[in-house]
């Protein structure tokens, strides 16, 4: 456990310096809700609805005993017939139509058995966050060591969560329809991303969102009632997505971590005197060609495998 943390701390320490701790933006910025999780709603149609989400909707009333058909991704009579059965004991409208309501009163009747945490005392002193997505584990440091740790979901392949170093902005209770119980706001530059619930428990675990941190509602309560506005968040892992995906070719308009630690050596270099912002724009395509054409790359304005490995990235 000891050589663990004497390695999370190594990595940490190389965060900090690969990702200096921005500047807290204005609150007004990060408190509008984004698509992230939002749900779709499900209703009985001719041809059915079909989709990842039946899907999920399936696997959460089969674990709950209300369905036993194939988990096919199809809204036919079996699938409707065990919403109707749910939402009859649910005591909720009993219509078939699956709204966020439903799929929130799923979650939580799931979280009894697979997200039931000790209640622990706040923790005191000085408080910190690590995110690491490779193993898709929060922990909550007090004074530098681990008070807590939580299983959470982290950004796809074509979403990854964004590596770096934030703080929390922005705290709000049922934020949107898709965000669980819970949202914590953090001051990334390029788009809106916090640690947040889910109405999808089963996705705990692996790498599912738009780039946000999910945590079961229990576990991200329990968090809001300890982290106050400020807090350090170190989301740690490689910038450029999902281990073993590969790097992304880049072109205007991109966003995100790979982008962010483009610009970061590109400035180090000499290159790019723009903001590292994360945001691919005119100033970071301008500092991309004299890159490529000091480096006798084919004359472009991306960046691609060969402009990567003359990056050393």
């Amino acid at each position: 456990m000891r050589g663990t943390w004497v390695l999370l701390t190594g990595i940490l320490l190389t965060t900090l310096v690969l990702f200096p701790v921005l500047p807290v933006q204005a609150e007004e910025e990060l408190c509008c809700p984004v698509n992230e999780d939002i749900e779709r709603t499900l209703y009985p149609a001719n041809p059915p609805l079909q989709g990842e989400d039946v899907k999920n909707l399936q696997a959460e009333l089969k674990a709950l005993n209300y369905y036993d058909g194939p988990i096919n991704g199809v809204y036919g009579v079996l699938t409707q017939q065990a919403v109707l059965k749910y939402q009859r004991n649910q005591q909720l409208k009993e219509d078939g139509i699956v709204t966020w309501q439903v799929w929130h009163s799923l979650a939580k009747n799931l979280e009894q058995p697979v997200a039931k945490t000790n209640q622990l005392p706040p923790p005191t002193g000085e408080l910190a966050i690590i995110v690491d997505t490779t193993k898709r584990k929060l922990t909550v440091l007090a004074d530098g060591k681990p008070y807590k740790q939580f299983n959470v979901a982290c950004g796809k392949p074509s979403t990854p969560s964004p590596v770096g170093t934030w703080k929390v902005v922005h705290k709000a209770t049922n934020w949107g329809t898709g965000f669980g119980s819970r949202w914590l706001g953090l001051n990334v530059p390029w788009g809106k991303y916090g640690i947040h619930g889910t109405n999808k428990p089963f996705s705990i675990g692996s790498y599912a969102s738009h780039g946000c941190i999910r945590m079961h509602n229990s576990s991200v309560e329990q968090l809001y009632s300890w982290i106050p506005k400020g807090t350090p968040v170190y989301i740690i892992g490689s910038p450029f997505g999902v281990p073993g995906q590969g790097h992304k070719r880049l072109v205007r308009g991109d966003r995100g971590s790979d982008v962010f630690e483009v610009q970061r050596t590109l400035k180090r270099l000499g290159y790019y005197d723009a903001n590292i912002d994360g945001i691919f724009g005119y100033g970071l395509e301008t500092a991309i060609k004299k890159f490529r054409k000091a480096n006798g790359l084919p004359m472009d304005n991306c960046v691609d495998r060969k402009m990567y490995e003359a990056l050393g990235l």
